[in-house]
């Protein structure tokens, strides 16, 4: 199987995942995607380490839409990999996790808002936005207030948006009063608008 090919087939995917070649490991986790196979996940998984960002944000992508039985199965495993390593590892399972849609990782989201790597931090913030939690609001809030990371900041005015709940819109105004950036200010405005368009629909 040749690097100009289009698609590997699974099991050569699997094999080709910690080939030396980098472009030989982008084919492969490029033929995974889709896949719908229990025996991908630990490779996938293991290709979130890779030393490649474009496996690895791959490979997290493909993890986090796998369905079912098969996507539970990979949370579990995203968990355990989330909770037991750090640095991109840790960060690409987060974002893995997050690609899931999963209330599964509510608990880690909730607990990885205060993770000392801001990406993860970043990650968590928005998730718990696109997962709706609404319990976590003041939390959010704090995080928009007291943040010294402008992303962690943004990520965490995007969640209270995706929450579309009434009770996050004084949080948003709060920080926008506060912060004199015209980014975080428009993400506000913006965030506010998806709120009381929500709101409308209800």
């Amino acid at each position: 199987m040749t690097k100009g090919q289009e698609k590997l087939s699974v099991d050569e995917a699997i094999s080709k995942l910690s080939d030396d070649d980098v472009e030989l490991r982008k084919l492969a986790v490029n033929s995974l995607e889709g896949v719908e196979d229990e025996k991908v996940i630990e490779p996938l998984i293991m290709a979130l380490n890779d030393e490649n960002t474009p496996v690895r944000h791959k490979a997290a992508e493909n993890l986090g839409n796998l369905n079912g039985e098969l996507g539970d199965l990979a949370v579990d495993r995203l968990l355990e990999v989330a909770d037991n390593e750090e640095g991109e590892y840790k960060r690409f399972a987060s974002f893995a996790l997050k690609a899931s849609g999963s209330d599964k990782a509510i608990d880690y989201f909730s607990k990885s808002i205060n993770d000392e790597d801001f990406g993860v931090r970043k990650v968590a913030v928005r998730s718990l936005g696109e997962l709706k939690v609404t319990s976590k609001i003041d939390d959010i809030e704090k995080i928009m207030l007291e943040e010294e990371d402008w992303g962690v900041r943004l990520a965490a005015i995007r969640a209270l948006g995706d929450m579309e709940v009434e009770e996050a819109i004084t949080p948003i105004k709060k920080a926008r009063r506060k912060e004199k950036d015209k980014d975080f200010k428009k993400a506000a405005n913006k965030a506010i608008k998806k709120i009381e368009k929500s709101i409308k629909k209800k």
